[in-house]
């Protein structure tokens, strides 16, 4: 099980608490934990990534054992303690502004 934690405003969408937990087909990467989570939630598909390139949005960001992932391509695998369920894998809302 990966361990997911959501910005307030997507947990309000996918109606969920902060924290969830996901089975990841296959290896435990950036992208394969996102389809686990827009496949199990399908109202945060294009809240999170494009719908048609599947880019990141601008500000989102993403976090695993204190490393910022959010540049990583999606086929990064994400740390063995994450993999493991020990750490959560964030999903964070950038602020932006002055």
């Amino acid at each position: 099980m990966i361990r997911v934690v959501l910005p307030y405003h997507l947990r309000t969408l996918a109606k969920v608490g902060e924290e969830i937990a996901l089975e990841v087909d296959g290896p435990a990467t950036i992208g394969s934990v996102l389809d686990a989570l827009e496949r199990r939630y399908p109202v945060l598909r294009g809240a999170i990534r494009d719908h048609g390139t599947l880019r990141r949005r601008p500000f989102v960001r993403f976090f695993a054992c204190k490393e910022d992932l959010s540049l990583d391509p999606p086929g990064t695998a994400l740390p063995a303690a994450v993999a493991r369920g020990d750490e959560p894998f964030l999903i964070v809302g950038a602020m932006a502004g002055g």
